[in-house]
C-alpha cells in the first residue's frame, strides 16, 4: 500500500497527469473476472476507513485529480483514487491507508525527501526510482522502512525477512528472520568448576 509517492519538483505536474490517466484506466471488480486489476476491500469496516481517508484529503485541501468515490453500488470497491498537493500536514500524508489511494507529495532535494518520508510513525517499506545508482543506495541507507525497492516495487523472495519499522511492526516474516517467531529460547547455565 504505497499511500505517500514523493516526486521531484522537475517532474512533477507530468507524474500527476501520468497517474491520473493511470488511475482512470485501472479496472475494479470481482477478483474471478479477468479483466479486474483490483478487487473490493476486506470488510464494510476498511471499506469506511478508505472512504474517510478520501474525505479528509479532500476536506484538508488535497486535490482529487482521479477517483475519490465508491466503485459501484455494491459491494466494498473504491474507485483508485489519486490526490495531488498533499503538504506533510495532511492525514492522507501521515497514515497507512492500505487502499487503492496514492498521494503524491511535492520534493526539492533528495535530502529533503529523505527527512519528510522518515517524518512519519510507520516505516513498512519505501520505494526509490532513479538512474543513479549511487542515490538510491545513499537514499536506502537513510531511510526507516523494513524493506527498500529500488527501481522496482512490491517484489518478494521468500528468503528475505519482510516487516517494517516503528509502528508499522516488530519482528520479521520470511526468511530464516521468520522463524525467530516460532523458536522459544532457553539458557541454561552449569558452573564449570564442578561445584554445585
Amino acid at each position: 500500500a504505497s499511500s505517500r509517492v514523493f516526486v521531484h519538483d522537475d517532474i512533477y505536474d507530468k507524474f500527476v497527469a501520468a497517474s491520473a490517466a493511470k488511475a482512470k484506466e485501472w479496472k475494479a471488480g470481482p477478483q474471478f473476472e479477468e479483466s479486474s486489476l483490483h478487487g473490493a476491500q476486506v470488510d464494510k469496516i476498511q471499506f469506511d476507513k478508505v472512504m474517510g481517508y478520501i474525505e479528509k484529503g479532500k476536506s484538508e485541501g488535497a486535490k482529487c485529480v482521479a477517483g475519490g468515490e465508491r466503485h459501484g453500488s455494491t459491494g466494498f470497491f473504491v474507485q483508485p483514487t489519486v490526490f495531488s498537493e498533499v503538504t506533510d500536514e495532511m492525514t492522507i500524508a501521515k497514515e497507512e491507508i492500505f487502499g487503492p489511494v496514492s498521494s503524491i507529495i511535492r520534493f526539492t532535494d533528495v535530502k529533503d525527501a529523505i527527512r519528510r518520508a522518515n517524518n512519519s510513525k510507520y516505516g513498512l517499506a519505501a520505494g526509490i526510482c532513479t538512474r543513479d545508482i549511487g542515490t538510491a543506495v545513499k537514499m536506502a541507507g537513510e531511510l526507516q522502512a523494513g524493506t527498500i525497492w529500488i527501481n522496482c516495487y512490491n517484489n518478494f523472495d521468500m528468503a528475505a525477512p519482510f516487516g517494517g519499522f516503528k509502528s508499522s511492526g516488530i519482528g520479521r516474516e520470511l526468511g530464516e528472520y521468520g522463524l525467530a517467531n516460532y523458536t522459544e529460547t532457553k539458557t541454561v547455565y552449569i558452573p564449570m568448576d564442578g561445584k554445585y
